[in-house]
């Protein structure tokens, strides 16, 4: 990016900042440039009306809907961020709205302004737990029937908390808790990557006799 098209982008995204808070910074708890990107924090009953209004004004027209996605702040009072991430064909901008929402709250459901969010809704329910009211049919997306607890929460278990199999008995998938089902290997002085002085080891090691007779 030339520093001539930044500095445009910049003044492009500064007019925009300055014409949402004139005419919907009730909307609004802040507005700031993060790096490159417009971000809004809006209350989570304003969203609808945000959206509307991104989409409808005509220094505005962000048609688009690109994405709904979740961010997890464990340490914070409201815990989740819902993140709306919004373009303009009409001006070549973008711009990103917040929502901050505590653990066990929710959002309005943004279905009735942009329809295509109602895959992105189910998959921020289904990776957090983030629930939006009025969504036609939210249940999980991407997870299994019956899973437990939400795959994108940092202190969500790397292992999971059930494993899937093939139960060639019964003749179905069963789920069964996690369990390690090999311990740490215990490696020996005869490892390369094991010992005090790793090229004696890898002299030492059987096959390196058939490598130095072909040479």
């Amino acid at each position: 990016m030339t520093d001539e098209f930044a500095e445009s982008r910049r003044a492009a995204h500064s007019e925009l900042a300055d014409h949402i808070e004139a005419l919907a910074g009730d909307h609004c708890t802040r507005i700031e440039m993060l790096g490159d990107e417009l971000v809004v924090t809006v209350p989570a009953a304003s969203i609808l009306q945000m959206l509307m209004f991104l989409r409808d004004d005509g220094a505005c027209l962000f048609k688009q809907l690109v994405d709904i996605c979740g961010v997890d702040w464990p340490e914070r009072e409201k815990r989740f961020d819902v993140v709306y991430n919004l373009l303009s064909l009409r001006h070549n901008l973008r711009v990103r709205l917040k929502v901050e929402v505590a653990e066990g709250g929710s959002v309005p459901s943004v279905v009735e302004v942009f329809s295509t969010a109602g895959w992105c809704e189910r998959e921020t329910y289904d990776m957090y737990g983030v629930r939006f009211d009025g969504h036609p049919d939210l249940r999980r997306i991407l997870t299994d029937y019956g899973f437990e607890g939400y795959p994108l929460r940092k202190d969500f278990p790397l292992t999971g908390f059930v494993e899937v199999r093939y139960d060639d008995t019964q003749k179905r998938v069963v789920y069964e808790p996690v369990k390690l089902t090999q311990e740490f290997r215990n490696f020996d002085a005869m490892s390369p990557w094991h010992g005090p002085d790793l090229m004696r080891v890898r002299e030492a090691l059987p096959g390196d006799e058939k490598a130095e007779k072909k040479g």
